[in-house]
């Protein structure tokens, strides 16, 4: 009886251990946190707050123009568990013309290698006051991150200043942990940007283009300046597509519009949750940024993937009928009448006139038609691989246009 009650007590302590292993009462024996800053770069054992005594020597550093600076260079296994930061600096200008750079195993491609601000989802945001899952800035003054990035053999964290200026006050604080084994089912975090400053009329805007493996998508970020020639126009019909696994045509997942996807309806204006949000939605200067994280709804893909989004607006059908006769590109798509009635009037290689006495519903129809507008966006997203074949990160000059706001 004995036996058997050591027994019972032995496996009961493997499933409390099992069930909560991460919890903060549990204690990791193999556990070695780690900092690295300008005070301890790269978080050496026992080498931190070494310089002027040990009394604040050297809290923050200067990033001159065209120079870039190393803020993390360790060995693993470890995971990072959360990255702060906060500059001198920070319009959106000078948060496009940062980048941040991460490379995982000493790849000779960066995994992540995207504009500093948009890496943490702010788009366009100046000063914004915000937190939800994955990131946060407590008075808009400054940037975190939570998200986890494993690391097997080496990882790599950089900042590349392609401004014409210096950053003269850089602070930062990455929080790593190193663990004794790597689990062959983590990933690699990995991000991608990229902007169109006038998108193709009738193609969709690939959030995220096609990539092989297995992974995770994880969500994006997105920032859409508006084509002043659609006057007051609503831009955000457009659906997000999620092509899985060998999808060619049509995708798996699909959405029903701009403002649906994250997460509010009926139009967008500026708010902030935990996985979906809107940090800009300023009419008079034509300006939104949004996100929406796949945390409580993962979309795992184990072959490959692909994410777009249409970019599609919609009007009545008076102000679109001025906006058509005065040129500017648009594709009318469906008419929606009385009661909700749809009635589809687009084909491939076909404009659709919306002067034509006879097509259905009144001057105050609404009408969802293609559209071009200037779109940039950051997807996050996870592979078992520690890099990817994208393409690398468009210069500064095409980051920075039009940011000059202030």
């Amino acid at each position: 009886m004995r036996y058997l009650g050591t027994c019972i007590l032995v496996i009961l302590m493997i499933a409390c251990q099992n069930n909560y292993p991460h919890a903060p009462f549990m204690y990791q024996p193999d556990a070695q946190p780690r900092w690295s800053s300008f005070e301890n770069l790269n978080g050496v054992k026992g080498a931190g707050g070494q310089e002027n005594h040990g009394a604040k020597g050297h809290a923050y550093d200067h990033l001159p123009s065209g120079e870039r600076i190393n803020v993390l260079d360790v060995e693993g296994p470890g995971i990072i568990n959360r990255m702060w930061f906060t500059l001198s600096d920070r319009s959106p200008r000078d948060l496009r013309g940062l980048s941040i750079r991460i490379t995982w195993d000493q790849e000779a491609t960066p995994a992540v290698d995207v504009p500093f601000g948009d890496f943490f989802a702010l788009g366009l945001s100046s000063g914004l006051s915000f937190e939800n899952a994955l990131f946060a800035s407590p008075e808009g003054r400054s940037f975190t991150s939570y998200l986890s990035m494993p690391f097997k053999k080496h990882a790599h964290i950089e900042l590349v200043n392609e401004l014409d200026k210096a950053i003269d006050l850089v602070f930062f604080d990455i929080d790593y942990q190193l663990i004794s084994v790597w689990d062959e089912n983590m990933m690699y975090l990995h991000a991608y940007w990229h902007r169109d400053t006038a998108t193709t009329l009738g193609q969709d805007f690939e959030l995220l283009p096609a990539i092989q493996g297995a992974g995770r998508y994880l969500g994006t970020s997105v920032t859409v300046f508006l084509n002043p020639r659609y006057a007051n126009g609503w831009f955000g019909e457009g659906e997000v597509k999620v092509y899985l696994d060998g999808d060619d045509q049509t995708p798996t997942l699909v959405g029903t519009g701009t403002e649906d996807y994250i997460g509010t309806g009926w139009g967008q204006g500026p708010f902030v949750g935990q996985y979906q949000g809107c940090t800009v939605a300023d009419k008079e200067m034509k300006l939104y940024s949004f996100y929406r994280f796949h945390l409580p709804d993962p979309i795992y893909f184990h072959q490959g993937c692909r994410v777009t989004i249409q970019q599609m607006g919609g009007d009545n059908k008076a102000n679109l009928q001025e906006v058509q006769a005065s040129g500017a590109p648009l594709i009318p798509v469906e008419i929606i009448a009385e009661h909700g009635v749809f009635h589809p009037i687009y084909e491939p290689g076909k404009v659709v006139d919306l002067s034509q006495p006879d097509l259905p519903g009144t001057p105050d129809s609404w009408v969802n038609y293609y559209r071009s507008d200037d779109v940039a966006a950051i997807s996050y997203f996870y592979l078992m691989a520690p890099a990817h074949n994208l393409p690398a990160l468009q210069g500064s000059p095409l980051r920075t246009a039009k940011t000059e706001m202030e």
